[in-house]
């Protein structure tokens, strides 16, 4: 099949470069210029394990990138990945993606045989009948051929490719067996290599699970921190306690490690976008805003307890871990940007170290000190936090022997505890 993918941003790319490997012909459509020639050389325009091999391989043959939407008509489905920021509100913004919308329905305007529209973005429910689909329909003047669904993605950063490759479930948001067929076919060649479960609804739905997906799992991991600062007041092991409880098959032993808290693009966003969608309708979704409580003062508890065995006042203090999770160099509502603020604003003098996300925080924190290495970072340290758990800050060792005052408390439970530093676990 042809398939047109609008928007070249994480999913976009994404996307594209797994529907080249799955044999489709593949344009990928960014109205950034650089985006396109990164992408038309086989290169990635983000940090993501095996992309850029995929990249490499379909680049010129499978996949071709460009600005124009000339190869929308031509294709067989066209997929819109629109990244949709949060506004102050919590609310999605929706005005890039209805934009795209509008210009892929022109695009199809002319189109005599049925064409499929699917929204990959994630978008509250009733945003696609109200917004989206009126906008597709309005530029493509009321075509009838024209038809518009939901595939919501379930992508983890530092595993996206895998993630799409080997998907638990896809989700097919349709109107008509026509649209649901559509979408088997361009499905059909992964779900021949992969058993999955298919789920068949309406797009709002397709949209809702989405959504009740992602909450539900930053509800858990807010519950186990909450659970974890429990075990830490007792004096006790919130591993140990946990590890017995994802022995339950209720439960799983899946998003059970305690730690700082939870970030990147879709969590925060997500859980924000539909508490504001329902306070719209006039509910209070009181379990949803105690999710993102709790989250938001694990940096603070963090910081509490190195306060615990540092003045923080013109201490010089090690951030270690700088993305939103291993395996990404997303730092997007990473816990380490209030950690970073809380330092500053207790007056410390902040270093940060991570393997890959050092640029983009620099963006964010130009003022303050960048390290080559995590030993770099620690050394003459007067305390370290640790907010990332990438592999290699599990080899630190004699390095720590470097610092100054060697207080380390560990965000992530990735340092080993070990004669000469004062250790703290956040709930351990």
């Amino acid at each position: 099949m042809h398939i047109s993918v609008i928007g070249s941003g994480y999913v976009g790319t994404t996307v594209a470069a797994c529907f080249a490997e799955l044999g489709h012909e593949v344009t990928a459509i960014d109205i950034d210029e650089d985006v396109v020639t990164t992408l038309n050389e086989g290169k990635a325009p983000i940090n993501e394990p095996g992309l850029e091999d995929l990249l490499a391989n379909h680049a010129g043959d499978r996949l071709e990138a460009t600005t124009s939407y000339d190869a929308v008509p031509e294709s067989d489905a066209t997929f819109l990945a629109i990244g949709t920021p949060s506004n102050t509100d919590g609310s999605i913004d929706l005005s890039a993606l209805e934009a795209a919308a509008e210009a892929t329905g022109e695009a199809l305007a002319e189109k005599p045989e049925r064409h499929l529209v699917v929204i990959k973005s994630t978008v509250t429910p009733m945003s696609i009948g109200e917004v989206l689909e009126p906008a597709v329909l309005r530029g493509a003047n009321d075509n009838e051929n024209i038809e518009v669904g939901m595939n919501p993605e379930f992508l983890r950063e530092g595993s996206a490719v895998s993630d799409f490759m080997h998907p638990d479930k896809v989700v097919y948001g349709t109107r008509s067996e026509w649209a649901t067929e559509r979408l088997h076919e361009v499905f059909e060649p992964l779900l021949e290599q992969h058993d999955a479960d298919i789920i068949e609804t309406d797009p709002a739905t397709a949209s809702m699970i989405k959504y009740a997906n992602n909450a539900f799992l930053a509800s858990k991991i807010s519950l186990v921190n909450d659970l974890g600062n429990i075990c830490k007041e007792f004096g006790l092991d919130a591993y140990e306690v946990m590890d017995a409880v994802g022995l339950d098959d209720r439960i799983s032993e899946q998003f059970l490690r305690s730690g700082v808290g939870w970030g990147g693009s879709c969590f925060p966003k997500d859980v924000n976008a539909i508490i504001a969608a329902a306070r719209e309708e006039g509910y209070d979704p009181a379990l949803l805003e105690a999710t993102v409580e709790i989250n938001d003062r694990q940096p603070e508890r963090m910081l509490d307890l190195l306060e615990k065995h540092a003045d923080l006042e013109g201490a010089r203090i090690a951030v270690l871990g700088l993305a939103f999770k291993p395996q990404t160099d997303d730092i997007r509502n990473s816990r380490a940007i209030p950690t970073i603020e809380s330092l500053q604003e207790r007056g410390a003098e902040v270093v940060a170290y991570d393997p890959v996300a050092i640029d983009p925080m620099r963006e964010r924190f130009p003022e303050i000190e960048y390290a080559g290495s995590a030993a770099d970072a620690l050394a003459d340290a007067d305390g370290t936090v640790v907010v990332t758990d990438w592999d290699e800050f599990a080899a630190l060792d004699e390095e720590f022997d470097a610092m100054k005052n060697g207080v380390v408390v560990d965000g992530r439970r990735i340092i080993q505890r070990r004669d000469g530093i004062i250790y703290e676990g956040l709930t351990f």
